[in-house]
């Protein structure tokens, strides 16, 4: 499904964090500069493994309040650009994080040791964006768009924490019904749902890829 696939080339990697500790700043007692200020931000938002509200921040680095926050993201978003710098401040999953830009993606090493993470596969990446587009979906309806059973890959998927299961639906038997988490919103660089590409709703169903390509399992509602 090419509405999440290309997702995949939109944002570059997230500074891990890795073998960091991201501890609470003392307060700036200057009074005068807000250098100090902004470089306790930089210094959060550079370690933070995970996007930051701006509440967040203003309690971390030690600032006055959300409004306080966001006049030094969006200081410190300047202050990068000015500089030319690979980093830039995202909104994504509803927080705020320090990524590189896209262009510099490709000349990053892929990630080592327990940061690192297998690809998905082009049958993964099918049945997640056909998640993404229809959520709230159970998985008879995956499978129907699909053409193959994907009872496996859904498994898959909420093991990666890419989906998870938001309530059972009304129909016979009450089948299990999928979405899509907070770490989607992070891997594919989203903001939120409503910054998902718009499916073409008249579009017909695509053929199965040649991963999975097995019949339906029988009549399990439950993945």
């Amino acid at each position: 499904m090419r509405h999440v696939r290309s997702l995949t080339r939109k944002r570059g990697l997230a500074n891990s964090g890795a073998g960091r500790r991201c501890v609470r700043l003392p307060a700036d007692t200057s009074g005068t500069s807000a250098a100090p200020r902004l470089r306790r931000v930089e210094a959060l938002l550079y370690l933070a493994r995970q996007p930051l509200n701006l509440r967040q921040i203003a309690t971390a680095a030690a600032l006055s309040g959300p409004a306080d926050a966001r006049d030094a993201v969006a200081a410190l978003r300047r202050s990068l650009a000015l500089r030319g710098s690979a980093l830039e401040i995202t909104d994504v999953a509803g927080g705020l994080q320090m990524l590189t830009k896209p262009q510099s993606a490709r000349w990053l090493p892929p990630p080592a040791g327990p940061a690192a993470e297998s690809p998905l596969t082009p049958a993964s990446l099918e049945t997640l964006s056909i998640v993404a587009a229809r959520q709230p979906v159970v998985r008879a309806e995956v499978e129907a768009i699909r053409g193959v059973g994907c009872g496996e890959l859904l498994r898959q998927l909420l093991d990666a924490d890419l989906l998870r299961i938001v309530g059972r639906s009304g129909e016979l038997g009450k089948p299990l019904m999928y979405g899509t988490t907070t770490r989607f919103l992070r891997v594919f660089g989203l903001r939120d749902l409503d910054d998902l590409p718009l499916p073409n709703q008249d579009a017909e169903p695509s053929q199965p890829t040649r991963q999975n390509a097995s019949p339906p399992a029988d009549a399990d509602t439950a993945a």
